[in-house]
């Protein structure tokens, strides 16, 4: 495993600091769901720091997303209702997808940073960002809890396909172009400023 610098230390500090406050910036969607920014600081860490700082934050945010089923760093309704069905289903379905999401961004970073100027390869990475967190949730949501008495009433009779395109639709819209945006011209900034060594 790779040994972290000071540097890159302080950065994951900084970007647990972000996951925190960007934990309460979120927009509620009827579905239960909410736009959030959460991936953005994943995608820094896995730009900067690779793999293992993409699996640091990832599973930061993961905790985080867990911690709000009970009320802490913002209220998950969702959550609080899932938990209450399994709070074991309900930290893999939090943690573990957003653990992975970090981590299979640090290897993409790594493989098109090499390929294309640093805008671009931070912007793919914020991009995949947003995409891969909102695939690997809502997979693992559906898989954990879709026989559930609450996701069969938040279906209303719709098939899964049909639900996860209606409760993601918006959502991840908003999420992947925001992320593809500020990902990267922060990666970008990053990157010229010497923060950032590829």
């Amino acid at each position: 495993m790779k040994k972290l610098s000071t540097r890159e230390f302080v950065l994951l500090a900084l970007l647990v600091a972000v996951l925190i406050v960007l934990a309460y910036v979120n927009i509620p969607q009827p579905a239960g769901l909410s736009i959030t920014f959460n991936m953005i600081p994943v995608a820094i860490a896995a730009i900067a720091v690779g793999p293992v700082g993409g699996a640091i934050i990832g599973g930061a945010f993961g905790l985080i997303s867990f911690l709000q089923c009970f009320g802490i760093c913002g209220f998950s309704g969702m959550g609080a209702a899932l938990v209450a069905v399994s709070p074991l289903l309900s930290f893999i379905q939090r943690f573990v997808p957003r653990l992975l999401d970090g981590l299979l961004l640090g290897f993409l970073y790594r493989f098109i940073h090499n390929k294309a100027n640093a805008y671009v390869g931070c912007a793919v990475t914020g991009f995949m960002a947003a995409f891969l967190n909102t695939l690997f949730f809502m997979t693992a949501l559906v898989w954990l809890f879709g026989s559930t008495e609450y996701m069969q009433n938040s279906m209303a009779g719709r098939g899964m396909l049909t639900y996860i395109v209606a409760a993601v639709g918006v959502n991840g819209a908003v999420e992947m172009l925001v992320s593809t945006v500020l990902t990267g011209a922060i990666g970008a900034a990053l990157y010229k400023a010497g923060l950032i060594r590829n």
